[in-house]
């Protein structure tokens, strides 16, 4: 009987769900996006035509931009640092290395990030490192 009695479970009992795993937050419809204004982004140290759309979702604690890939490449976003001020999100492009054969287009996908706290009135610093991947 005591056997029986440790047999690992599935269930969270009481009714209650159970924990989302931790992961890439996605972006969520145009009608759940809450725009953040030019002068509320740092977009100074993107590569010149980098794309600078911002935008909050859930109540402001989950910030989403417009990220830029292409050929072989995929994008994704980390939060790089949050301060009482501002909240810098990093624009990741992984590169597999040996290069092989790719596309030449351009694609963009919207990344997101969760804070904190609630975005509010700190400013979106935006910017962009390359990372060399194994293919």
């Amino acid at each position: 009987m005591a056997a029986c009695a440790q047999q690992p479970t599935n269930e969270v009992g009481f009714g209650g769900q159970p924990p989302v795993p931790p992961g890439p937050v996605q972006p969520k419809s145009e009608q759940e996006r809450v725009p953040v204004t030019e002068a509320s982004v740092d977009a100074s140290m993107l590569p010149k035509g980098y794309p600078t759309k911002v935008w909050t979702q859930d109540d402001g604690a989950v910030v989403v931009a417009t990220g830029q890939e292409g050929g072989c490449s995929k994008v994704h976003a980390e939060l790089g640092e949050q301060t009482a001020d501002h909240v810098k999100v990093v624009f990741v492009e992984e590169t597999p290395e040996p290069p092989g054969i790719c596309t030449m287009d351009l694609r963009y996908p919207p990344v997101a990030v969760r804070l904190d706290a609630p975005l509010e009135a700190r400013k979106v610093v935006l910017e962009q490192r390359d990372v060399k991947v194994p293919r």
